[in-house]
């Protein structure tokens, strides 16, 4: 990642309007499938607990009045993390008064949706109030011992895990001149985390950061203290990589470096997750944040020691990027209409498979999911993937990828244009060979009748440029025949 100097996480309360897509229902009951909020049919923290890991996301308590935003985390998502309710500003403003309301809020949201909570942050240079930073700084310790204690003791048995101490490194690999470290030396980490760990030994006890995910100056900074912590016998008990991506930069070194700390008897999780896009988005921009996506739940998913991903806020209408970083945003799996993009449906695919999937990249005409080709069908464990592509002529392509298991299936589907002219408006389609039968779709309106079916553009997404793509997908059912279609018509005419 190289974003350079990162401001204030706080998620961006601009909100997405909710809309639907509604499809005409004829006289000869044509099955219509939008692209809804619903998605498949195992949400994705089903699809998550089924690997041994979580899903989750970040919540603000103005975010719990939200109904779009709701509608997908009260179903997607089994772990919360607040955005803003469980920091020193919000829960101490002024010394010794302190203010637990909007956290529980969070918290009893989570125990009414079966979610566990990760606690965030105790100890940050940011959001930090005043009255902190303008103490004596023989006071200073005392001081975040006994927010610390008065914190967690608050939340004792309520929080799976907590960022404890949250980004302390500066980009070289030293430790932020805060008044922590002012007051204490590098000691206050170590401090920080028995200070937490006293008060709530069950909880897990992370160091979190960002721009750590792959190794570099920064996460070789923190590997040593971390090293030093577990001989030393601090309770440290995991890393958290924020996760924080620019659309494409995704380190190639995240999964040896997830694997180096977890080597260290450590858990690691991937804390808050987006990829930012720079504005506006096209098929082949949301296409790489598939990858991107599809990349980081694979690589967790190869470090046994990684407990799970969330993603930083639930859609892009409340995301904290576009109020950040001017010009980029749609950093998120769902857009500001609460609609899955493509990125939802490479991590539905790399959780239901539990192999590499980014999406469907189509290179030379052939479908590469994380890396490994894909042409035929390959098994994995959870089912069977594999790619199928259309039959001859016109100046399209199209690339089918399925990942299947007993009884059901999800299908990516990448149409490129390989003419020299834009295809404004596009309607795909092509016949099952089998039985199967469309239940919902995104990035499409899919309808079918009998074994026929027809997959139209959604708005967002309805000119595919010369040399470009488009990628919808959808999820279904079979009972005895799941062979993929193998020709395609875009527009009427046939696909190679």
């Amino acid at each position: 990642m190289t974003s350079g100097i990162r401001m204030l996480r706080t998620p961006h309360r601009r909100l997405g309007a909710l809309t639907a897509t509604v499809a005409a229902v004829a006289a000869t009951a044509l099955a219509v499938v939008s692209a809804t909020p619903a998605q498949a049919a195992s949400p994705l923290r089903s699809l998550a607990e089924g690997k041994g890991k979580y899903f989750g996301t970040a919540l603000t308590d103005g975010d719990l009045n939200v109904s779009g935003e709701m509608a997908i985390a009260n179903t997607q998502f089994d772990m919360v993390t607040p955005g803003n309710e469980m920091k020193w500003d919000t829960t101490e403003r002024s010394n010794g008064s302190y203010n637990f309301g909007p956290g529980d809020q969070i918290v009893n949201w989570a125990q009414g949706h079966s979610a566990r909570v990760r606690g965030h942050n105790l100890v940050w240079h940011s959001q930090l109030p005043s009255w902190v930073s303008s103490l004596p700084l023989n006071q200073v310790k005392g001081v975040m011992e006994s927010h610390i204690t008065t914190e967690v003791n608050h939340y004792k048995g309520k929080i799976y895990a907590w960022d404890v101490i949250n980004e302390p490194f500066n980009e070289n690999g030293t430790l932020r001149q805060d008044v922590f470290y002012q007051a204490m030396g590098s000691d206050y980490l170590a401090d920080a985390i028995r200070t937490a760990h006293a008060a709530d030994p069950d909880a897990k006890l992370y160091i979190n950061d960002y721009n750590i995910e792959g190794e570099n100056a920064k996460s070789d900074a923190l590997y040593s203290v971390a090293q030093t912590m577990v001989a030393q016998g601090v309770p440290l008990g995991g890393i958290g990589l924020e996760a924080h991506f620019i659309d494409g930069q995704v380190p190639s070194s995240m999964l040896a470096n997830m694997q180096r700390f977890a080597n260290l008897g450590l858990d690691v999780a991937i804390t808050e997750l987006d990829d930012r896009i720079q504005l506006p988005t096209s098929s082949s921009t949301l296409q790489q944040q598939a990858n991107d996506y599809g990349t980081v739940v694979n690589d967790c998913l190869a470090v046994s020691r990684c407990v799970g991903v969330s993603q930083w806020g639930v859609d892009d209408g409340h995301s904290w990027i576009p109020g950040t970083f001017p010009g980029y945003g749609a950093a998120t799996m769902y857009d500001s209409n609460y609609q899955p993009k493509p990125a939802y449906n490479a991590v539905v695919n790399a959780l239901s498979a539990g192999g590499s999937t980014t999406g469907g990249t189509t290179t030379g005409g052939t479908t590469t999911t994380g890396g490994t080709t894909t042409t035929g069908g390959t098994t994995t464990t959870g089912g069977t993937t594999g790619s199928t592509t259309g039959g001859t002529g016109g100046s399209c392509h199209v690339t089918y990828t399925k990942n299947e298991w007993t009884g059901g299936f999800t299908a990516d589907v990448v149409v490129a244009n390989t003419g020299t002219t834009p295809v404004n408006g596009w309607t795909l389609g092509f016949s099952f060979p089998g039985d199967q039968k469309v239940t919902n779709a995104w990035n499409a309106t899919v309808t079918q009748s009998g074994t026929t079916v027809k997959a139209a553009n959604v708005d967002y997404d309805s000119t595919i440029a010369p040399g470009g793509t488009v990628d919808f997908g959808f999820q279904g059912t079979w009972a005895s025949d799941d062979t993929s279609p193998s020709s395609f018509t875009l527009n009427g005419a046939a696909c190679s």
